[in-house]
């Protein structure tokens, strides 16, 4: 049965030509929602997910919706303006940003170049702080608010050493997250994120496709192993639905319990 809890929603998910943004993407369509994928270009992926999320549209039902491109590189606040002002001038609203464009750069910290660092949190925050500046200006200027849903990391709270900017970003997105949801909280504008955790996406190639590093990987994680991006695009879904009417400034951590400390669960300490 069909879940139709996006059902005439209008959706811009950033980064989601691939990955998390790509199953997400899928996942909203399938409940209904138009949907806006964005990418750097439009490339192949970024048409393979467009088909994607077509195709989900149809089978859940909801037919032919104006599922659209929506080429912007997120860290410029110019492109990021045009993009929501093209995506509203074609639509007539948005009603839900994803803020999930992002990437990471692996150095130790004492050698990380001022150019990784300034393209990871260009990326990964002011990008995510354009576009919720962008949407949030749209959602005050007409009725009905509007619901802004953040992918953080489990390293919003978990360092990450040799990851300085992408530890960083997700730090301060969860400030941002919280921020924005205090301030807007009685303008009828919920933000929240999800924090995943290892998830098997081509971000983390590295490790996901290396038998002996994956199980390396999954050994810290309690429940066992690593999750895909389909099994936790459902929570995006909860939360910017109106079943999370009552849920704003919360990180919420899909990831099979890292944030639990798993290598507590043997007590080694009084």
């Amino acid at each position: 049965m069909t879940v139709a809890r996006l059902k005439d929603r209008f959706a811009l998910i950033t980064g989601s030509s691939r990955g998390i943004g790509r199953a997400v993407a899928v996942q909203f369509a399938t409940e209904g929602a138009t949907v806006a994928i964005n990418a750097v270009e439009h490339d192949d992926a970024t048409e393979a997910a467009l088909a994607a999320v077509r195709a989900a549209s149809a089978r859940a039902g909801f037919g032919e919706r104006p599922h659209r491109a929506a080429v912007a590189d997120v860290s410029s606040s110019q492109a990021v303006d045009a993009m929501i002002a093209e995506l509203v001038d074609a639509w007539g609203r948005l009603d839900i940003l994803v803020n999930n464009a992002g990437i990471q750069a692996e150095a130790p910290s004492e050698d990380v170049s001022d150019a990784a660092l300034a393209r990871v949190l260009g990326v990964n925050l002011f990008g995510a702080a354009y576009c919720s500046r962008a949407a949030i200006r749209h959602f005050l200027a007409r009725p009905g608010g509007g619901v802004i849903v953040n992918t953080s990391s489990v390293h919003e709270i978990i360092p990450k050493p040799t990851y300085l900017g992408y530890s960083m970003s997700k730090g301060g997105l969860g400030n941002l997250t919280r921020t924005l949801a205090l301030e807007f909280a009685d303008k009828g504008i919920r933000v929240n994120a999800v924090g995943p955790g290892a998830i098997t996406t081509d971000i983390n190639d590295a490790w996901v496709n290396d038998p002996e590093k994956r199980a390396d990987v999954e050994r810290h994680i309690p429940m066992g192993y690593a999750a895909s991006a389909e099994e936790i695009a459902p929570v995006f879904a909860f939360l910017a639905s109106d079943e999370a009417r009552y849920m704003t400034g919360q990180t919420v951590y899909v990831c099979g319990g890292l944030t639990l400390y798993g290598d507590f669960k043997t007590n080694w300490s009084s």
